[in-house]
């Protein structure tokens, strides 16, 4: 699994999870649940993740719809 990106912003995790869905690139979203503890003041941000052969095209499919991968 590589990290695709991460986000403070859970409408970017949302589109992003659309659009690979889209592509049938599985992905998964990681520290959900640490988000949730620090109390939703959205502070931790969520990791999106893909498997290590995806990454190349859902990195290239977030940089066409303009998501900044903060890497």
């Amino acid at each position: 699994m590589k990290e695709l990106l991460h986000t403070t912003d859970p409408t970017v995790i949302a589109l992003a999870q659309m659009l690979l869905r889209n592509e049938d690139i599985t992905c998964f979203e990681f520290d959900v649940y640490s988000s949730i503890l620090e109390g939703s003041i959205g502070i931790l941000p969520r990791r999106l993740m893909v498997a290590d052969r995806d990454h190349f095209v859902a990195a290239a499919i977030m940089r066409d719809n303009d998501i900044d991968l903060g890497q």
